[in-house]
């Protein structure tokens, strides 16, 4: 039996309770919830999630879940941390595509981008370490309009072309808008403002 007890895992409901409990504030009303790390972990993401209606920025890092749910009463999420869990895909994001607008899921086993071009607002996407090791999965991400921070690294399509020297060349033609890739600056999208600002200037000396 204590075997047993020590190994269940943390609900949700227990989870918010025990932040609650600590944090001293009111979970419908909290800007920001830190549920991350928990011992033993959450393994589910349930409709015990509908009380963080304010919640704007949301820690769910480093603990066991596998699949992202529950999230269609989060109106305001803008920031969600789900880094270092078992999650397999970016499904169930959908319902907060109006809103968020950076994601934290490094170390998962991520392989597939479906899904991710519900995320209409997303600026912020840190990803490494997961298993994408297709350009056809990557190129998913030219789906998002806003998208200017990406972190890839740690990837089976990251490592082997980054093996080869041509990693940041070709995941910038893929994604020219970015303005920064794996923590550095993308120069070929530097170089493309630049280009427009020129372009720009000589058309208003033109018209002067």
């Amino acid at each position: 039996m204590s075997c047993l007890q020590a190994t269940k895992a943390t609900t949700m409901k227990e989870a918010i309770i025990k932040w609650e409990e600590k944090s001293g504030e009111k979970p419908s009303e909290a800007k920001e919830v830190k549920l991350y790390g928990l011992i033993p972990p959450i393994e589910k993401m349930d409709n015990s999630l509908n009380a963080l209606a304010s919640c704007e920025k949301l820690s769910l890092a480093t603990n066991a879940i596998e699949k992202i749910s529950n999230l269609n009463a989060l109106k305001n999420l803008k920031i969600l941390s789900l880094s270092r869990n078992n999650i397999k895909s970016l499904v169930g994001l959908e319902t907060v595509g109006d809103t968020l607008v950076e994601l934290w899921i490094s170390y998962n086993s991520i392989d597939k981008l479906k899904g991710v071009s519900s995320l209409h607002k997303l600026k912020v996407l840190y990803m490494s370490n997961n298993l994408v090791k297709d350009w056809a999965e990557f190129v998913r991400l030219a789906d998002l309009p806003s998208l200017l921070d990406l972190v890839f690294n740690g990837n089976p399509l990251q490592e082997k072309h980054a093996m080869e020297g041509i990693w940041m060349d070709e995941a910038s033609k893929r994604l020219p808008n970015l303005k920064k890739l794996d923590g550095e600056i993308n120069e070929l999208a530097c170089f493309g403002n630049s280009l427009k600002m020129t372009a720009r200037r000589a058309m208003e000396s033109a018209l002067t």
